[in-house]
């Protein structure tokens, strides 16, 4: 199976465990799209703007001397978008809806993290 394929099959796991996840994007620390679960036509501006806040948000974690950076987490009035470094090589996007269980998005969203780091790492 391609790396595409495991990533999006964890992605889709994602959002069937957590109701209020409505999709998410894994790409590459580039900017390049790997899987997308979005019904939005906008996933390679997902991805490229994905790859740069992971980027400053590591940067911004180390400069505080915060440690290695584990999510960033976006608030807005229409819901959340939370941030994940899978790995060295991938970023992990994934959108909630407002209201979301919070709590339960950070565990989810490492947990798929993880899985997309592994599966990345035996792929290479």
């Amino acid at each position: 199976m391609e790396l595409r394929d495991e990533v999006l099959r964890e992605m889709v796991l994602l959002r069937e465990r957590t109701p209020d996840i409505s999709g998410s994007v894994a790409c590459t620390v580039d900017g390049l799209t790997v899987a997308c679960d979005l019904n939005a036509d906008n996933a390679e501006q997902t991805a490229a703007l994905s790859a740069a806040l992971l980027a400053l948000s590591a940067r911004m974690a180390a400069m505080a001397g915060k440690g290695a950076l584990e999510e960033t987490l976006i608030s807005g009035t229409a819901g959340f978008a939370a941030f994940y470094a899978a790995g060295p090589t991938i970023v992990l996007t994934v959108l909630a809806e407002p209201g979301t269980n919070l709590g339960l998005l950070r565990l989810e969203g490492r947990k798929t993290a993880a899985s997309v780091a592994a599966i990345a790492s035996r792929k290479r």
